[in-house]
């Protein structure tokens, strides 16, 4: 179970550069996901890992090894690709098998470490088949399956989930979170799915333009996001950004937002530093923590009446949405009000002061 180091890691394309300068370490045995929009280089980055892709310049270790120039079959890794790339003419067993008969294991050890593999994913009856005749999950699994027969100490996904619909899914991810549970295997998975990340990473690298954004468990970049990029890019609805004024007296911060009128008291949060008066500044504000009503005698950071501009109600969820000139506003309430708000009439919300996130509407970047 090594550990992974990333050292000034650069990839290029003539003179488009996809990665600069990325460092990045993933800890031992440790479920690392690299999560981030289409296009923003987490599986260029799993591909140099692998050894798919060659290093333009910088450094790759597993463990004390430098792999950066080995080839892909001396980096002792496994790697479950998006598209299955099972062999169709072969069956389950003869797709397990491929691999090991390649490295020439004695007969004993390949039955054995496939009898395992297929009692630990709970494919026995499958071993027969051949691909085609089997179901999305399924194929999946023996993917997974041919990786782990190897016995490395490092396992690369990339988006493995992305094919299968939606009940797959969540079985699937339930999957791959007991088999590192089991196993204590490093794992490094690559997504534009937040959902998964949040749900099986110990950690999450969030990439954006070839850049790491932050990094963190999946508590600590959703409550404390880093920029405003990472706060929108996790959460679904997003959340919302205003954009305000600072007006500093003493002690007393407060936000403006000009299109509502609304003042947010910013007076108790942390900032890193003691902001200027006049300063732009970027409020996030969760969906889910905005309370519904004028905060019940409490000391909210803000009360916002906003006409209701639509609502959607997913069964046990219902989010409402308010409008404010160019802004608007998302907040998640009870699905048994839904029927009892009007559309076009204001709807009071409050929203409390430990859960305000606040960044340098210049910058970006967290106060």
């Amino acid at each position: 179970m090594p550990n992974i180091q990333f050292s000034q890691l650069v990839k290029q394309y003539g003179a488009v550069t996809v990665l600069e300068n990325l460092n990045l370490d993933v800890h031992e045995g440790e479920f690392l996901v690299l999560l981030g929009p289409s296009g923003c280089g987490k599986t260029t980055l799993l591909n140099m890992l692998a050894g798919l892709l060659e290093v333009t310049s910088g450094q790759i270790t597993i463990g004390d090894r430098d792999v950066t120039d080995l080839d892909p079959k001396d980096r002792g890794l496994a790697m479950v690709f998006q598209s299955y790339a099972l062999y169709p003419t072969k069956t389950v067993r003869g797709n397990l098998k491929f691999g090991l008969v390649a490295q020439k294991l004695p007969k004993e050890e390949v039955e054995r470490r496939i009898d395992w593999v297929a009692k630990l994913l709970r494919i026995e009856q499958l071993l027969d088949r051949k691909p085609s005749q089997l179901s999305g999950g399924q194929r999946q699994r023996v993917a997974i399956g041919r990786a782990l027969v190897k016995k490395v100490g490092v396992f690369l996904f990339d988006e493995p989930l992305s094919n299968l619909d939606a009940k797959l899914r969540t079985e699937m991810r339930l999957e791959i979170k007991k088999l590192h549970h089991e196993l204590k295997q490093t794992v490094v998975y690559v997504t534009h799915d937040q959902i998964e990340a949040m749900t099986m990473a110990t950690r999450i690298a969030i990439m954006d333009r070839g850049v790491i954004q932050q990094i963190g468990s999946p508590d600590e970049v959703y409550e404390h996001p880093a920029n405003i990029f990472v706060a929108r890019f996790i959460g679904s609805p997003p959340m919302n950004v205003l954009e305000t004024s600072l007006k500093v007296s003493g002690n007393s911060v407060q936000a403006l937002h000009e299109p509502t009128g609304t003042r947010i008291d910013l007076s108790d949060y942390p900032f890193m530093s003691r902001p200027d008066d006049g300063l732009r500044a970027s409020v996030g504000l969760r969906p889910e923590n905005f309370i519904t009503g004028n905060g019940n005698g409490s000391r909210p950071a803000a009360v916002f009446n906003l006409p209701l501009l639509y609502t959607e109600k997913t069964g046990s969820d219902a989010t409402a949405f308010m409008t404010s000139k160019d802004d608007l506003l998302a907040a998640r309430i009870d699905p048994g009000l839904v029927s009892k708000l009007t559309l076009g009439e204001p709807l009071a919300l409050s929203f409390p002061r430990e859960k305000l996130n606040v960044f340098d509407a210049r910058t970006g970047l967290r106060m």
